[in-house]
């Protein structure tokens, strides 16, 4: 069995990412509607922390097998954020240019997680 990281989850980039476009999220709905405070604004901050949350689940995993189980879940909250986003801009509960920039830093999360995902797999299958 391999280790599945070396190095703490922390000096993980995309890691790195997450955590600040989770915080962004955060910011970024406190703009909502009150009659959104247990609706679309409480998904969008859980699937933005449920990103990092889960690379560094998976990154304390013994496995690389366990820690792409997590990085896939990560993926999935990644794909949810970018579809509650998606609503937040047709509900108008944020701005164009707002939901343009946290638009494009879920994708980038998304393309850094599905880049990690490709490089674990090339690694657990030497």
């Amino acid at each position: 069995m391999q280790p599945a990281l070396r190095g703490a989850h922390q000096d993980l980039i995309v890691w790195q990412k997450a955590m600040r476009l989770a915080a962004q999220i955060h910011d970024a709905t406190r703009r909502f509607p009150r009659d959104e405070r247990f609706g679309l604004l409480m998904q969008m901050r859980r699937a933005a922390v449920s990103i990092p949350s889960n690379l560094a689940e998976g990154a304390a995993r013994r496995t690389t097998r366990e820690f792409l189980a997590f990085l896939h879940i990560a993926r999935g909250s990644q794909a949810e954020l970018d579809t509650q986003l998606r609503l937040a801009t047709e509900f108008q509960y944020l701005a164009p240019e707002c939901a343009a920039d946290l638009l494009l830093k879920t994708e980038e999360v998304g393309r850094l997680l599905t880049a990690l995902i490709a490089a674990l797999r090339r690694r657990e299958s030497r």
